[in-house]
């Protein structure tokens, strides 16, 4: 008997047939545009998803990179709020959905679900590829303003991802404060860049003013231990490449590494990591090093040998983003 398909089965499937029709030549022009808007600084004051050309080649190009770096996001998130999962959702700036299909993939099951994006484009792509997935076929699309003027309706979750780099700062402050008036969790995705750990951290500091806890990536909703300007705290998520994805981005590395920095808070009190690692493990001959974001707060290097037996077994087994030290098993 075939094993169900997992959401992210699911979503690559519907992706895989997006480029028929599509000239090649106009899904890499379309790509190289969207490139450039969203390494580019200068906020926009109009959709960058244009028409249907444009949005194609953005869910190809774009969606399973969004998908792994927030699901990564929310896996930590779920790790800190054990027993608790959203009854409602909404995606400010969701575009095409990637998001709702990882918030979709870390708690099973059918939920209210709303999207908001200023891209009518996106959000009719979103709806056609969300009707392959049964517990999202009923979410509602609505298109938005994505600044001052937001309204939220109350839920448990929202998520901001990708969506803070596009805005004004006076309209990134709206954004997240809205977030915090409307939902009981928070959570923002952004580049894995210093400029995207910057958004990330006035969204951290807005949204512990409004009341919230930090449940993920941090020990602690303390100040962050990080000199701004001299580093910056972000992730890595692993994308595996499908030929579609390979055809569209002119690579031919079966995987790709996506760069994110993130926060999740709440407003009830979570159980966050004793300590997290912030940097990739560096195994050497008979020790493993690991760097750790800790509670007090504090950056700290610990150094763990063969001399602490299965510690020394889970450090090596330890990736970038896990907490420390590994939960116990039954």
């Amino acid at each position: 008997m075939n094993a169900p398909l997992t959401p992210a089965d699911t979503l690559r499937t519907a992706l895989a047939g997006l480029l028929d029709g599509l000239p090649p030549k106009a899904a890499a022009q379309a790509v190289e545009r969207l490139i450039a808007n969203y390494r580019g600084a200068t906020p926009t004051h109009a959709p960058i998803l244009r028409d249907r050309s444009d949005v194609v080649a953005y869910a190809a190009y774009r969606m399973p990179a969004t998908f792994e770096a927030v699901r990564a996001a929310l896996d930590a998130f779920a790790d800190a709020v054990p027993g608790w999962a959203p009854a409602g959702h909404v995606d400010v700036g969701g575009g095409t959905g990637a998001a709702t299909w990882a918030v979709n993939a870390t708690w099973e099951g059918a939920r209210p679900v709303t999207v908001l994006d200023w891209a009518e484009p996106a959000l009719a792509l979103g709806r056609e590829i969300a009707a392959a997935n049964p517990e999202l076929k009923n979410a509602e699309w609505h298109r938005s303003r994505i600044g001052s003027a937001l309204t939220i309706e109350s839920t448990d979750l929202v998520t901001v991802s990708y969506v803070l780099g596009e805005l004004t700062d006076a309209d990134r402050a709206c954004v997240v404060d809205a977030a915090a008036a409307a939902a009981q969790a928070v959570v923002i995705i952004e580049p894995g860049t210093p400029d995207g750990y910057i958004r990330v951290i006035e969204a951290r500091d807005r949204l512990i003013r409004a009341g919230f806890h930090v449940a993920a990536p941090c020990p602690h909703s303390a100040t962050c231990p990080i000199v701004r300007g001299e580093d910056w705290c972000h992730f890595s998520a692993r994308v595996a490449r499908s030929s579609l994805h390979r055809q569209v981005k002119g690579g031919s590395l079966p995987y790709e590494d996506e760069k994110f920095s993130y926060v999740a808070a709440t407003r009830f009190t979570p159980a966050p990591a004793s300590s997290r690692v912030v940097r990739k493990p560096q195994i050497r001959k008979g020790q493993v090093l690991l760097d750790l974001c800790e509670t007090e707060p504090s950056l700290r290097r610990e150094t763990v040998t063969k001399r602490h037996g299965p510690l020394y077994r889970a450090a090596r087994d330890a990736e970038w983003g896990d907490a420390w030290p590994p939960a116990a098993e039954d």
